[in-house]
Formats: structure tokens, C-alpha cells, sequence
């Protein structure tokens, strides 16, 4: 067992460098004691013990039954939204099934084909206005990575296009880990009252969207297992927010990285891999997610190495520690689109696995083949290094992506 420190781990809400602190979990072993905002949890960086404690009913999301602490942190933590609301995403046994049941339909493979038009369409619009504009450096985050989620998942969920804005600056605040407790309440209380509009605007006018489908499953179901008032707009929020931000910041990386390695932009273009495997690299390389707060233990667990996670202690699911863990993958530090196993965990493992996998992938794998169809020229406007960090320890992307589009120089524009 690897030597551990004698104080949790702290990290750094900011994420500045957090490709050296992931490095230092891992260099405890498969679990080490951490400090995420105040709470004390285990940080799982080990791939193998991660996806088992992931599938394991040892190993529950639902805070309210199996942390002692939940009360006492949820009334000062700023994270409390993330282990406090009522949706699948922190449902455990029977509730977690009834609710995945419920929400499947509204992600099935026929809906998400049939938004890859839709998605096709939103990306040419975009497109279109970034080559219609006069300035010669754009920040490809903002006109691309940005309106490309919200303008899908507001089309898949029937929020309004004068509101989707509204909704993109709440949901930024959810993932924003340098935000007090204060101010996350603030936020959240902006969050609900905007989903409460939703609901009331989809109830009064139906229509074949997510939100209304979701209502629809409320309203016939009633207390015979529905979902319940508080369920219903949770869900709706991890809707918004599972397919909006995470999406934003694998466009962001996945373009990043490719301008910065132009050898597996080549292998693309060559045929030699496609635009999936830029998708797969990514997500290893670089999750959306880096860190995913939280899990409980429900009874003693007993790791591989001899450590044991006491019953009631909580678990730090660190998505992209384990993704790089040199036993998993060789030379995992390196971006390579054409490496034999592109394994990964950043849409997470067993029954929580991410129900919007599928379209995240269709999202980013359309926007790149469009985006560098398009503009075959395409270049970071400043060095790589210059790139800054999202101020979270949760969401991993940059706070912009300053591009140039085309070369300059004598003769060109």
C-alpha cells in the first residue's frame, strides 16, 4: 500500500494545474483522503478499483440515506446542489431504476438519430456567422462549443430560444467550484425558478420535446411511481446540465488538442482515423469532467490494497486521474486518436453510466468534421500555454479558445 499523507489531500478549486494534482493522488495508491470544498472523501484514481466501487451496491449516490453528514453539509457546503437534489443522478436501487426508466425514452437511439440533422443544421448556421465575422482572432468556445449544446439540448427539451441564454449563465454557476456557498445559493435559487417557467410553459403548451415528456410521465403516473414534483424538475436540471456544459468542453478540448498536435489532425485527413477516434482520445486525454461529486459508502468496503472506506464515508469518483493511470494505458499522457484501446471512464461506469453519451459523441464528432471541412486552415490565435483553465475542479475546459481561421501573411487574408 502506497505511503499516505496525514492530512486529506486539499484541492484546488480553481484547477489551475490539475494534471500535477492528479499525478499526486495517483502517487498515494488507488484511494487517498481528500479535501474537496471542506468535505472529506476518498479520491478513487485507480481505473480498476474505480469501476468496481462505480458497480458495486456497496457504493450508493443517495446522500440523504447514506451520509451521516448530508444535514449538517448541505447547509454550508457550496457543492450541495450536486448531492442534494432529487433525480437519478443521486437515486440509489429501486428509486434509480424507476427514474432511469422514465428518463430513457426521452435519450432513445431513434431521438438521438434523428437529431443528427438538427445538429448538422445548428453547426452551418454557426459556422456561417464566424465566417461572416470582421475580426481576425474569434474565441471558438463562445461561438462555437457554447451555442451548439444549448441550442441543441434547448431543442431536445423545448426551452424556449429567448431563454437558453438564461439557462446557459445559471448552469455555468453549478460547475463553477470557486463560487461561495452564498452565491451558489443565489444561483440555485435562479436555477429553479427558471425550470419552474419551463415547467409551467411546456404544461400549458405540450409539444414532442423532453420536458413535456417528462411531464406527461408525472401527470399519468401519478404517485404509482412517476416522478415526484421535486423529481421532476431535478431531473430537468441534470438534463440541462449533463448536456450542456460537459459537451462545451469536449468541442473545446478536442479542438485544442487537435491544433496543438497537427500529426492526428493528418491521420484523420489521411483516412487513417476518423473523426469517433478524435471523439474516444478526447474524452480519455481530457474528460468534460474531472472530478464527480459524490458516493457513499453503505457498508464497509475493503479495497485491493487493504485501505477500507468506512460505512458512511464519501467517495470522489476522480474521472480524469484514472483515465491517465499508466497502467491502464501506455504513454497515457499522450494525445494519440490512433491508439489500440481508447477505453475511458468520462461518462462514467455501471448502472449511472451516462444516459447522454450518445449524444454528446454525435455532437462533437459532427461539430470537428464541419468545423475543419470548413476551415482547413484553422490555427490557435496565442501559444498553447497561454490557454487558461476553468476556474473549476469539476468542469474541464479553457475560458477561451482564441482561434484564426485562416492563415495570414503576404498575400493572404
Amino acid at each position: 500500500m502506497a505511503a499516505q499523507p496525514t492530512e486529506p489531500i486539499v484541492l484546488d478549486p480553481t484547477g489551475a494545474d490539475h494534471h500535477g494534482e492528479h499525478r499526486q493522488l495517483r502517487a498515494h495508491g488507488a484511494a487517498v483522503r481528500v479535501d474537496i470544498l471542506g468535505v472529506t472523501a476518498w479520491s478513487i484514481t485507480d481505473p480498476d478499483v474505480l469501476k468496481g466501487l462505480l458497480k458495486s451496491k456497496d457504493v450508493s449516490k443517495d446522500g440523504r440515506a447514506h451520509w451521516p453528514d448530508f444535514q449538517d453539509v448541505v447547509q454550508t457546503w457550496p457543492l450541495a446542489l450536486w448531492v442534494g437534489v432529487q433525480n437519478m443522478f443521486t437515486a440509489y436501487g429501486a428509486d434509480h431504476r424507476r427514474l432511469r426508466r422514465l428518463v430513457g425514452p426521452a435519450l432513445s437511439a431513434r431521438r438521438v438519430d434523428d437529431l443528427a440533422g438538427v445538429v448538422e443544421n445548428i453547426v452551418a448556421h454557426l459556422l456561417d456567422d464566424i465566417e461572416a465575422l470582421p475580426e481576425e482572432v474569434i474565441d471558438l468556445r463562445e461561438r462555437l462549443a457554447y451555442p451548439l449544446p444549448i441550442a441543441v439540448i434547448g431543442h431536445l427539451m423545448g426551452v424556449p430560444v429567448d431563454q437558453r441564454e438564461g439557462f446557459r449563465a445559471i448552469v455555468d454557476g453549478v460547475f463553477d467550484t470557486t463560487l461561495s456557498a452564498q452565491e451558489q445559493e443565489v444561483n440555485t435559487s435562479r436555477l429553479y425558478a427558471a425550470l419552474d417557467g419551463l415547467i409551467a410553459a411546456r404544461r400549458a403548451e405540450p409539444g414532442d420535446d423532453m420536458t413535456s415528456l417528462l411531464i406527461a410521465a408525472r401527470d399519468e403516473e401519478g404517485d404509482g411511481g412517476g416522478l415526484s414534483g421535486a423529481e421532476l424538475r431535478d431531473t430537468l436540471l441534470l438534463m440541462i446540465s449533463a448536456g450542456y456544459e460537459t459537451t462545451v468542453n469536449v468541442i473545446d478540448q478536442a479542438v485544442s488538442l487537435l491544433l496543438t498536435h497537427p500529426e492526428q489532425l493528418a491521420h484523420v485527413r489521411a483516412g487513417r482515423a476518423d473523426w469517433s477516434d478524435v471523439v474516444e482520445e478526447t474524452l480519455r486525454l481530457e474528460p468534460a469532467v474531472k472530478h464527480l461529486p459524490l458516493r457513499f459508502a453503505v457498508t464497509d468496503v475493503t479495497l485491493p490494497d487493504g485501505q477500507t472506506i468506512a460505512r458512511g464515508e464519501a467517495i470522489l469518483a476522480s474521472y480524469a486521474a484514472a483515465n491517465r493511470h499508466p497502467r491502464w494505458h501506455d504513454d497515457a499522457d499522450t494525445f494519440d486518436i490512433r491508439r489500440p484501446e481508447q477505453d475511458h471512464l468520462a461518462f462514467g461506469h455501471g448502472i449511472h453510466f451516462c444516459l447522454g453519451a450518445p449524444l454528446a459523441r454525435l455532437e462533437v464528432a459532427i461539430s470537428l468534421r464541419m468545423l475543419f471541412t470548413r476551415f482547413p486552415e484553422l490555427h490557435l490565435a496565442v501559444p498553447a500555454g497561454q490557454l487558461e483553465p476553468l476556474g473549476s475542479l469539476i468542469s474541464n475546459g479553457h475560458r477561451q479558445l482564441p482561434v484564426r481561421c485562416r492563415l495570414t501573411g503576404p498575400g493572404r487574408t
